[in-house]
Order: structure tokens, then C-alpha cells, then sequence
């Protein structure tokens, strides 16, 4: 594969994985950009260039960082982020049957999400 081909498949990849992890639907993504559903699963194939303002729009719609979609940075979480962090400091004083269902809310959030 070249360069090129390899950071396109990096940029589409973090793209669908951002989306995802936001809980959005690709025909949601597309509604904000203003762009067909057609035209976000193309660029998650690989299939589409992505202008630099889309770039910046995705990264806004993701709360990531425009840079770590072009491939930079880290491939995976960072279990130090400080948002992470505070998360886990919160999810530690649930009673443990509280965080049970927040788990079973969380996982129906995303099922219809993908739904959609």
C-alpha cells in the first residue's frame, strides 16, 4: 500500500471510530455537515477525500481533535485523559447495582443510535 493509501485508510478509520464512540449514526453526521448519508459512509470506506473543512467540522461534531483524525497522535483512547479520568472517579461511588443500569442505558443509547 502507499503512503498516501495508508493515511486515507487511517483518516477513514478514526472518522467511523470517532463517530461511534460519539453515538451517532452516519445519516445524523450527515445531516449536521449538510451532506447526504451516502457521502459519510463513502468517506468511512475510504472512498472520499475529505476536505480540510470537513475535517474541522467532524472533529467539532466528535469533540476530537482535527489532528488525531489526520492520523496523528495516539490510535486508542488515552487512559489519562483528565474527562476519563473524572468519569471513572464518578463511576466508582455508583452502588453497584445503579451501575448496572447505567450500563444497560449506555448500551441501549448506542444500539439505538446504530438504529437510526
Amino acid at each position: 500500500m502507499t503512503e498516501a493509501k495508508d493515511k486515507k485508510v487511517i483518516i477513514a478509520s478514526r472518522i467511523r471510530e470517532a463517530r461511534k464512540m460519539a453515538g451517532l449514526s452516519q445519516a445524523q453526521v450527515a445531516k449536521m455537515m449538510g451532506l447526504h448519508r451516502p457521502s459519510i459512509s463513502e468517506i468511512e470506506a475510504g472512498n472520499r477525500c475529505v476536505s480540510a473543512e470537513e475535517i474541522a467540522q467532524l472533529a467539532e461534531i466528535f469533540d476530537v481533535s482535527a489532528s488525531w483524525l489526520l492520523g496523528e497522535g495516539v490510535d486508542k483512547v488515552d487512559v489519562h485523559d483528565d474527562k476519563l479520568q473524572l468519569a471513572a472517579r464518578e463511576l466508582q461511588k455508583l452502588k453497584p447495582e445503579d451501575l448496572d443500569r447505567l450500563l444497560t442505558l449506555l448500551a441501549s443509547m448506542r444500539t439505538g443510535r446504530d438504529n437510526l
